[in-house]
């Protein structure tokens, strides 16, 4: 039901002239106004990596620039051919920041180098941990952990790779709403789906310095509130920092911000943070998730949101790359698509 890009942070270096195009790219998107279903990424294609300093870092972000996402490789790459527009607009996606994507694996080493690069830019390191067993109803993004025990081996793992150091963590897009569509686990599996995530919310949140957001959904999720509510209580959200929503979805700033702000209500008041990383236009229209043209990102991540209880809009979802081969013929799931994030940054 919903799907996006997993990101692969590049090991390419980035040549000395993109901090200052980044800056000029990423001063535009601030500038500019700004307002999306889909859901969630698929499987791996790349390898961690982490900035060198070298990235410029905006002022005022509190979030890490890291210089070896696709965009940035992929400015490097126009720049050098001598397409100038084409790098300026991709400018603008490279030079802010966007979640790194943890699905399964060896991901201790990405945790702990990428966190501590944003240490040592002064910078919040962002995650998303996309991982839970029977991860998105076998579609698109299919896989997941082999079973409870492989899980929280797992989360046990991004823990120690974190440390003491700052990081923001969204916790397993889909995992509560699937687990009550009839999509996801039936039966008792929900049951440990549940456990599962709020083991994953104590274990990160026994380092004071990270933030857990547990993911709730979208605004156009049919949804029982009180259902949802319930899942989330026994997926942990007590000892999580807030709830998010919207991931790698196309709905606007503000009906987001109402759907969570319902949400919180329900939920005593906890925070919650919004994706806004293609968001600009809102959705194409019911059921177009996958790739849908003319979209466009949202507002640049901040913390500054000027909304009570919205503690942030970050790009969780990586503007740019494919949801996956809609029938089109797109990219794969998780490709960097220059076509698509020269549209997302230019409108």
């Amino acid at each position: 039901m919903l799907h996006a890009g997993w990101r692969g942070l590049l090991r390419a270096p980035v040549v000395g002239a993109l901090p200052l195009l980044l800056a000029a790219g990423l001063a535009a998107c601030e500038a500019a106004p700004v307002a999306a279903p889909a859901a969630p990424p698929p499987a791996p294609a790349g390898t961690p990596g982490t900035g060198t300093g070298t990235l410029h870092q905006p002022d005022g972000q509190s979030f890490y620039v890291s210089d070896r996402t696709a965009a940035a490789r992929r400015f490097t790459e126009l720049r050098a051919q001598g397409r100038t527009a084409e790098a300026e607009a991709i400018a603008r996606l490279a030079g802010a920041p966007s979640a790194h994507w943890l699905v399964g694996g060896d991901d201790r080493a990405a945790v702990e180098e990428l966190s501590r690069a944003a240490t040592a830019a002064g910078r919040t390191a962002l995650f998303v941990a996309y991982n839970i067993p029977q991860r998105d109803c076998g579609s698109f993004a299919a896989g997941g952990a082999p079973d409870a025990a492989s899980y929280r081996a797992w989360v046990d793992a991004l823990s120690a790779g974190l440390a003491d150091r700052r990081a923001w963590v969204v916790l397993e897009p889909d995992a509560v709403p699937h687990a009550l569509d009839g999509c996801g686990p039936k039966g008792t599996d929900v049951a440990e789906r549940y456990a599962l995530l709020a083991y994953a919310v104590a274990e990160l949140k026994r380092h004071p310095r990270v933030r857990v957001y547990l993911d709730a959904g979208n605004a156009g999720w049919a949804q029982d509130r009180t259902a949802l509510v319930d899942a989330l209580n026994r997926s942990g959200i007590g000892q999580a920092d807030g709830f998010a929503v919207n991931v790698a979805n196309f709905y606007g700033t503000e009906q987001s911000a109402s759907y969570g702000a319902g949400l919180s209500a329900a939920l005593g008041g906890k925070h919650f943070v919004i994706d806004t990383s293609r968001n600009g236009r809102g959705p194409l229209g019911s059921g177009a998730w996958c790739n849908p043209p003319g979209r466009a990102v949202g507002e640049t991540p901040t913390e500054r949101t000027g909304r009570p209880g919205v503690d942030a809009y970050l790009w969780v979802k990586i503007p740019g790359e494919s949801d996956g081969d809609c029938g089109r013929g797109e990219p794969g799931a998780g490709q960097f698509w220059l076509d698509y994030a020269l549209g997302l940054a230019a409108r």
